[in-house]
């Protein structure tokens, strides 16, 4: 199983710039939320490809066995 690249590329999150303004504050709180809402999908799924990796080789396992 591949892991999707999302899985695997670091979260990156917005940062205030020097002498942040108010409307500086208000545009990287929505750029954070949305970096972790896309952080969140991509553990999700990293979950889901690792248990479904470990699915098919538990899968594998019991057909092995005598």
């Amino acid at each position: 199983m591949i892991l999707p690249e999302a899985a695997t590329t670091p979260c990156r999150l917005d940062r205030l710039p020097e002498g942040a303004t108010q409307a500086d504050l208000e545009a990287s709180y929505a750029a954070r939320g949305a970096a972790l809402v896309r952080c969140d999908a991509a553990r999700a799924m990293a979950v889901e490809t690792l248990e479904a990796e470990r699915a098919l080789q538990d899968r594998w396992r019991a057909r092995r066995l005598p």
